[in-house]
Parts: C-alpha cells; structure tokens; sequence
C-alpha cells in the first residue's frame, strides 16, 4: 500500500538532477544496490533485506513472495546538493514493459554485473539497444564480496563483450583474507597496484579522447601530469556523449565502493538538459516545436508507470521533460497509438491531484514538479501508462515507446458470478498500467484472453487480480479455432416437408457443395431455371445455409471456403415461407458434409522471428519441431541479428515464447499474424477438443 510520510529532497534545477535507471541480468543485485545507495544518502535509516522480504523497492506481496522484482522501483535520493532518481527495473525479460518504462525515464543506465556471473546474452542485447539510442552508460560490478567472485574477470569480460569506451575507474584494495576493503582511483597518480600504470593510462586516452580540449592528448603523451579535476570534468562529458562507460566495483553489503559511485552519479552523469527531450507531435499528428528541459517552457510530460492502490487509488509515476507540474493544475492527457493492444486513442482534461516524491511504496510530498524531474501524481482517473501530460490550451502527444508485443495468451473465466461482475473493471485496471498487456474476447472460440509477454508475466498477472482487485479468476486451456470444408463435391437435396394437421412446412432444395479455393470463404449463388424455387426464397436460402456453416456439423467447428450453388428445388403454393426455406438450407449442409465427408483445418500464423546470428541454428531445429516451414532470413549485421520468416501452425506457437526464450538464453523474439487454414495431421485433431 501507497503511504505518505517523510520529507522528500527539495526540487532542484536540472543541472543538479540525476535519473539513473539501474538495469541487469536477474539476481545481479540491483535491488540490494539500490538499497546500499538509500542507506548511505540517509533516505533509509537501515537496509532492508531480499531473503527477508523488507526492501524498499520490492514491495509487491509478490516480489516478497518471489524474491525477486517484477516492477518498476522508484526512489529519490540527495547526494553532494544533487536530487537523484534511481529506477530499478526488473531483471527478467517478462517485464520488459517495467525496463522500458525505466530507460523511457532515465538520462542514463547503470548496468548492474554480478561479479560471479558475469555478463549474459542478454545484457549484451540491452546494451546495444541503449547504444541504439544514445543513452549514456556506465558499469557497476556487485556483489564482489560473495563467493566465487572474480571483479578481474568480470570486468575482462564487460570490455570483450560490451565493446568499445569501456574502462575500470578504480582497482580493489583487499585485506590479509582477500576480503574488498576499499577502492584506489585510477586517475590518482602513482597507485603501486599490478597493471595500474597501464590501466590508468587506457582510462586517460579514453577520457580525454572524447575531451573538447584538443590539446590534452598532446599535453598527456609529451609526458605532462593532468590536473585530476580536469580529468573528471571531461569525465562527465565522455560518459554524456555515450561513447565512454566508466567501470565501478561495489560491494553493498558491506559498503565497498557506495561513497564512489555517489560521487560519479553526480560528477559524471548526465543531467536532463544533456540528455535532451524526445519528440513530440499535436494530438492530431501535426507538427509541434521541440522540447527543451525549460522550467519554464510549455508544460510536457509523460506517464511512465501507473498503479492501482485501494486505499490512495490511481498513482501515476510522471517524467516531465518541459515546464512545471504544481497540484490543482489543468491538464490534457492524451493516449495515442496504442489501440492495437486494447488501449483505444483518448483525449480528456483533468486536474492535477496531490504530487509526491517517491521512495518505493513512500510517497512524500512535494510542492512542484519541474522539467527533468520525476514524480508520483495522484488520482489521474483517465491517464494510463504511456500518455502524455500537457497544457489544454497547447496539448502535446508522445510516441509511444517501443514494447513487444505480447504473445503468451492466458484463457481466463470468473470463478463465480460476483468476480465475474467485477472481474471487467478489474482487468481494465490492469491493460491502463500494464502496455505490454492485451485484452481479447476471441469471437471464433468466445474465450476472453489475457495476452502476457511470458509465463512469469502471466502468473503476476493473474496474482494481482487476485491479491490487489480481489477476483478469483480460473485459467482454462486456451482453444485454438480449428474449421473443416468439404472433402469433395457433392449433389444433395435439403428436404423439408411437414403437413399433418394445420399450416404445414415446404421446401425442397438442391444444392451443388464443392470446395473452394484456401481463404474465399463461403461463397452462394442460384442458377435456379424454370422458378422451381421462387426467387423471394432465394436469399432464405442462402441465410440457412450461411448459419449452418457458422454452427458446423462436427461439435462447433465452422465450415469454411466452399462453393455453395442453388440448382433446382421445389415449392408450395401455401406451405412454403422464409423459415422453411431457411430450414431446407441447414439441411443441404448437412447432407453436403455427410455425402461428401470433412477435412479439419488448423490456422497458421506468418512469423518472423528476430535472434543474435549465433542461435540461429537453435531457431531453425526448434521451428522444425513445430512443423515450420521456413520461408527465409536476413541478416542484419550491424547488430548481429538475424530475421527468420516462417510459416507456423498455431497451435505450435502456444508454447513457443517460452521456447523460444530458452533457445536464446532471453535474446529472442518473435511477432506472427494470420496466415490462414491448413488440413490438420490426425494427431492434432483428436488433441484439440471440437
């Protein structure tokens, strides 16, 4: 639960805010390092503990439950004058929405690296995304007091892996039980420690290599002492170009390396106005003047994460990128460009409620919120994850940011009828915070799917309608809509003769059924010679035939792609009418699909599936597996990645991001759409209910 309490750090100007997004690998101590930096800035008076479930960070009954973070961490420090907001996102891929939401925030990223595990796939493939964009980057090695640990490596690994500008600040001083003791700058000269002459020097052509002063690297090599104070000065704009990314070792258990790392956030760091503003359109899609990350300026801002709470209700977390958020302010929330995932476009005014600093679950009050700053905004009835704040007289939309596109669907039915009553609004809570979530009421098996990025995701998911909105919820298989068409022609007669007694029922139809071609659907015509079916029938019988093929004749599967012609018949001057007719159509689909027997078709999906080069082999083995056909690839070698496109039934793909995650050790991804229907093995029919 949201309380508020405490004293927030005083807003300050942008050139003294600092937005670090902490990002990693899982179980790399993220959270245990957010939770040092807290300690060590006096915002916590003690660290709370993972194995204990008493982070700050990690509130979620289900990150207690797991160990683990599933969300988006928020907390605001001090340090040396400076205001710092630490994003900590979620290590596992099935949160990507969290880490986005994250970097979408943030002025630069702190890579988290265990010291025992070293760099994954994984990290190496957000890296190049960062890079991609130009966020500035640093490195931080934890967890070197655990066993195992081996910073040498780590670091080794980190300079092969990530690339080019990176370089360790400092070396680790050990004790006489090789514990880390502290830290020895790099740029302090004459540290008597192996290899730290020549590591100094790396680290001083990279620095000064991205220096504006020219003449440092002739002053260095003519063999001149550089001033430290200058150094760090270029220091900090070698990390904000994003092409220098310093190396820090940190042991937050103990403390080793925290004092460091605040004083590089704050020296080194970008600050917003470096980072600079993304771009922004009207409403409309028109043309709109740039951002500047000006107090002062047109008020622009964005929601980056949104959460429900039954006590506070609605909290959004807010970046603002240009002029100033105050309470009670009008504002223009406006959401665009997310109707494919069941977030329709909207447009409304609200007022601004009570603002807040945010220091995990804390929210502590604050008078403003100005450009570069990031707060917690209360009770934006309408505002959901990924809209954009600004004035009504001037309103202003943002870009979505780039998520995937989920592809785990979840069937979900209310366990009684009072969770089913609230389970719609429940779940409409859940899509307004959560954009990598899509809601689907699947018209051809009438399930309601929850689609989620990975299982991880879904089973979050599905706690926190239970736990935060109180509905028990059943999962049930997920039912992928198989069809049949005919087997062959077939000449049938749709009889329907009943008169004993009364007004009776009259219609005769002869119908000629024939398969059609994959994907015409069911097409009707009449060649109807003589008027043996009156032509005010004609359509009576096209609409019984039509709903019979939508029912099926094999438990629900409809009948799809056949040719339907209407060639002879017979009626009653008295006994026939528009249902009889009706009637004598269901009928003809009937005799059809018994006369001519049914094929069971399967849909199939067009997939393109995006891997490092290096599991491309592991791709096309698993996609074999699934009864694939690969259709081609492209290489991509500027990011070593490879495209692949194939073709893929669907029922193999209910399986295949778990899959797929696996093969590629959390690297992969796939998007499919609709290819059409296909005759399905007898494995698959008698596996998949009708």
């Amino acid at each position: 639960m949201a309380k508020e309490t405490g004293t927030a750090p005083a807003p300050r100007p942008a050139a003294k805010v600092r937005n670090v997004a902490l990002v990693g690998h899982a179980g790399s101590g993220k959270t245990t390092l957010a939770e040092a930096l807290l300690v060590a800035t006096g915002a916590l008076p003690r660290a709370g503990r993972i194995e204990d479930g008493t982070t700050s960070l990690d509130n979620e009954e289900v990150e207690v439950r797991q160990q683990r973070s599933v969300s988006l961490g928020v907390a605001t420090i001090e340090h040396d004058d400076h205001r710092i907001t630490l994003l900590d996102t979620p290590g596992s891929p099935d949160f990507v929405g969290e880490l986005r939401a994250g970097l979408r925030a943030a002025d630069a990223a702190l890579f988290v690296v265990s010291a025992v595990n070293g760099v994954d796939a994984a990290t190496v493939q957000l890296w190049e995304e960062c890079a991609a964009v130009g966020l500035p980057r640093a490195v931080v090695i934890s967890q070197l007091d655990r066993p195992r640990a081996d910073v040498d490596e780590a670091v080794r690994m980190c300079q092969l892996m990530l690339g080019e500008g990176v370089f360790p600040l400092h070396l680790v001083q050990r004790g006489s039980d090789g514990a880390p003791t502290g830290l020895v700058s790099l740029l302090e000269p004459h540290v008597e420690l192996a290899d730290a002459d020549r590591l100094r020097g790396e680290l001083i052509e990279g620095i000064i290599g991205e220096s504006e002063d020219e003449t440092l690297m002739d002053r260095y090599l003519g063999g001149e002492e550089l001033v430290v104070a200058d150094l760090i000065a270029d220091l900090e704009t070698a990390v904000a170009r994003g092409h220098f990314h310093p190396i820090l070792a940190v042991a937050p258990l103990t403390g080793v390396g925290i004092p460091e790392l605040l004083d590089l956030l704050v020296s080194a760091f970008p600050c917003p106005m470096e980072h600079g503003c993304p771009p922004v359109t009207t409403p409309d899609g028109g043309k709109a003047p740039s951002l500047s990350c000006d107090p002062d300026g047109p008020l622009v801002a964005e929601v980056v994460k949104t959460t429900t709470d039954p006590y506070v209700g609605r909290v959004s977390l807010v970046r603002v990128f240009s002029g100033t958020l105050r309470p009670d302010l009008p504002v223009h929330v406006s959401g665009h460009g997310m109707s494919d995932r069941g977030h329709p476009d909207h447009d409304v005014d609200e007022r601004i409620g009570a603002l807040s600093s945010p220091l995990g679950a804390t929210l502590r009050p604050v008078p403003a919120c100005p450009a570069g700053d990031i707060c917690a905004v209360a009770r934006l009835s309408s505002a959901e994850t990924g809209d954009t704040l600004s004035s009504p007289e001037d309103p202003r939309l943002m870009k979505p940011w780039d998520l995937p596109t989920p592809q785990v669907p979840v069937a979900l039915e209310a366990a009684s009828r009072a969770d089913e009553d609230r389970l719609a609004t429940a779940l409409a809570r859940l899509v307004a915070e959560d954009p990598t979530v899509r809601l689907e009421r699947r018209p051809d098996t009438n399930q309601l799917l929850l689609w989620c990025v990975g299982e991880a995701h879904a089973e979050v998911l599905l706690d926190r309608l239970r736990t935060r909105h109180g509905v028990a919820v059943n999962t049930v298989p997920v039912r992928v809509p198989m069809v049949e068409t005919l087997a062959a022609p077939a000449r049938v007669t749709g009889r329907l003769v009943k008169q004993s007694g009364g007004h009776g029922q009259y219609a005769i139809v002869v119908v000629e059924a024939a398969p059609g071609e994959p994907g015409t659907g069911v097409v009707f015509e009449q060649k109807i010679v003589g008027g043996t079916v009156p032509s005010q029938y004609h359509g009576s019988v096209e609409k019984g035939i039509r709903a019979q093929v939508e029912k099926g004749v094999n438990g629900d599967r409809p009948i799809v792609d056949v040719h339907f012609t209407l060639v002879d018949g017979k009626a009653h001057s008295v006994d026939s009418s528009d249902a009889a007719f009706q009637a004598a159509g269901a009928l003809a689909v009937r005799e059809a699909a018994s006369a001519a027997g049914t094929r069971v078709l399967e849909p199939w999906c067009e997939v393109e599936v995006v891997v490092p080069a290096e599991y491309v082999g592991a791709v096309m083995s698993d996609l074999s597996s699934r009864r694939a056909r690969v259709t081609g690839s492209d290489a991509d070698p500027e990011r070593d990645l490879t495209h692949v496109r194939a073709e893929v039934p669907e029922v193999e793909l209910l399986t295949y991001a778990s899959a797929l995650r696996s093969v590629t050790h959390g690297t992969g991804g796939f998007t499919r759409r609709p290819l059409g229907y296909e005759p399905a093995p007898p494995s698959v029919i008698t596996a998949v209910p009708a």
